[in-house]
């Protein structure tokens, strides 16, 4: 099972999605995230890193512009919002079924989203995490179910 993140800018929300699953070390799930608008090799956010070393979870990272093939490399695609999940699918419409947002994904149907802590404070971020960490928590109950 091959999952891709997606949010923005493949600085903060993605990229800790992809290092909390990472950190599962689930044998049959290959992982990946990429950004919609990133800016290539762009470093993951100071705040985002800080939060992830504070849980133990230390990765290297860098930004990935989503491209097509990303796409076709994921055998699911999980979103940040229904913004990004829509973009997806005005861009790459023959994805359209492997494409959910996280929330859709793992709570039968939210069409909630994840907060994008770009560019606020440290609380801020762990408070995304804290919410990307249960989110990844129901994913791998859910995949392990299915």
């Amino acid at each position: 099972m091959k999952i891709l993140f997606v949010c923005t800018g493949n600085t903060c929300r993605s990229p800790m999605a992809e290092v909390i699953l990472k950190h599962q070390q689930i044998g049959h799930i290959e992982v990946r995230s990429a950004g919609i608008y990133a800016i290539p090799n762009d470093k993951m956010s100071a705040h985002a890193q800080q939060v992830l070393n504070k849980a133990n979870m230390t990765h290297q990272h860098l930004a990935t512009q989503l491209s097509i093939t990303e796409m076709e490399w994921a055998d699911l695609i999980l979103t940040m919002t229904t913004a990004h999940k829509d973009t997806i699918i005005a861009n790459y419409p023959h994805a359209e079924q492997k494409v959910f947002t996280l929330k859709e994904y793992t709570s039968e149907g939210s069409t909630g989203n994840v907060v994008d802590p770009y560019g606020g404070s440290k609380e801020i971020y762990e408070i995304t995490f804290a919410e990307l960490k249960e989110l990844v928590e129901r994913l791998v109950k859910k995949l392990e179910e299915n």
